[in-house]
């Protein structure tokens, strides 16, 4: 089966244990960019809870449509500082924080001019560092109903939506004493590591 969602920032944890069920990943990117949704948001979970990381972009604030592969990051807001002092402060002493944090650092310093290109260098990543052996791919164009191999997930995704049959087994996380579900999959590397793949299985 393939898995075809949107492109989304810091992705939650339930994408993924979608994409390890999965044989391959089919990412749109012929669609018109949405606002509050996964795209260009992340939810982390710190002292004071569970925090919304948003990226501001110059585009996709008014009912013009815009492909989502035109989306353009606002960087005159300093948002990227703002998200990495905050996820130093949530996860700097997670037990694998020192492992990866470089490596994503390097993307936000990179400052990639679209939303689609970070979160393309974000999610090959997180690929990466789960060692999930699975292709990559995008749409050719739109289609509003996919073939049967495919498994749409489209804007079913989404911070409004509370997943059902997705429970991910507990782990132990840096802040609160009662598990937190839906938190961005850097709150599973950054306190599990390698042994992510097993609380996704």
């Amino acid at each position: 089966m393939i898995l075809l969602t949107e492109l989304m920032y810091n992705p939650p944890v339930q994408y993924f244990r979608h994409a390890l069920q999965s044989d391959a990943l089919l990412i749109e990117q012929h669609e018109n960019y949405v606002k509050q949704s996964y795209r260009n948001r992340c939810h982390v979970l710190t002292a004071q809870g569970v925090v919304p990381l948003s990226i501001p972009v110059l585009k996709g604030n008014s009912k013009d449509k815009t492909v989502i592969t035109d989306i353009e990051i606002d960087y005159s807001q300093k948002w990227h500082n703002v998200h990495w002092r905050t996820i130093q402060a949530a996860y700097g002493r997670a037990p694998y924080f020192e492992f990866y944090s470089d490596y994503i650092k390097q993307v936000y310093d990179r400052q990639p001019k679209y939303l689609f290109e970070l979160n393309v260098e974000l999610l090959k990543l997180y690929i990466k560092l789960l060692k999930l052996d699975k292709s990559l791919n995008y749409t050719e164009t739109y289609q509003p109903d996919a073939p049967e191999n495919v498994l749409d997930l489209r804007n079913r995704i989404h911070p409004k939506i509370i997943p059902d049959n997705l429970h991910v087994k507990p782990y132990t996380q840096v802040f609160g004493k009662q598990f937190v579900p839906e938190l961005s999959i850097i709150d599973l590397l950054f306190t599990q590591g390698p042994a992510s793949l097993l609380f996704l299985k």
